[in-house]
């Protein structure tokens, strides 16, 4: 069976991957002893991947990495690639959340979409990074809707569907969000480019 170490720590997004991935063994790098990265970059794919190649430095395995986030069109993108720390290292969702509610007050323009970059590398210094990105557009609504999901996702309501991200079930969200176009896709390179899952 192919191994693949997760430059992640965060339990959902295990949980996500595991399931989207099967029947490949997506192994977290906590799990091998492995810190998390530094993250310095502005842009998903260029943290994305330098998670990835860490990852593979360190257990000497094959490692998967994704940078994602939420952009607001009303806040020039943010929060951006600092989606997770927004209202500074550590933050918790709430205080995001409540921040992001802060920053849009008085703004007309709710449009925002979820990003995500995913990068696979064979090694820490493969030359052929497979990259995958999803986008995933709804609108931002200022009371929280849903006990589901994680992030913005209470407050990041999707008009084709009716309600937010956090009223989604697991599957229906897998089946819709950024992740998930994200993951389908380098499943797909995993197995055009590197042979698995034949």
């Amino acid at each position: 069976m192919h191994r693949l170490v997760l430059a992640s720590g965060s339990a959902g997004k295990l949980r996500e991957f595991r399931l989207l991935l099967a029947p490949i063994a997506v192994v977290p790098q906590a799990d091998l002893g492995i810190a998390s990265a530094e993250e310095p970059h502005h842009t998903f794919v260029e943290n994305a991947l330098a998670k990835a190649r860490h990852a593979a430095a360190h257990s000497r395995l094959p490692a998967l990495a994704d940078d994602s986030g939420l952009c607001c069109n009303a806040l020039d993108g943010a929060p951006g690639v600092y989606s997770a720390r927004f209202a500074g290292q550590g933050a918790s969702d709430e205080r995001n959340n409540a921040l992001l509610i802060e920053r849009l007050q008085g703004l007309a323009d709710r449009h925002a979409h979820y990003v995500c970059a995913l990068v696979a590398v064979r090694s820490a210094n493969d030359p052929e990074p497979l990259i995958a990105l999803g986008r995933w557009p709804g609108l931002i609504v200022d009371t929280a809707q849903g006990q589901g999901g994680f992030g913005y996702d209470p407050h990041f309501f999707l008009p084709n569907q009716e309600r937010t991200a956090a009223e989604l079930s697991a599957e229906q969200k897998n089946a819709l969000s950024h992740r998930g176009i994200a993951l389908r896709a380098i499943r797909e390179q995993l197995q055009s480019v590197w042979g698995w899952l034949t």
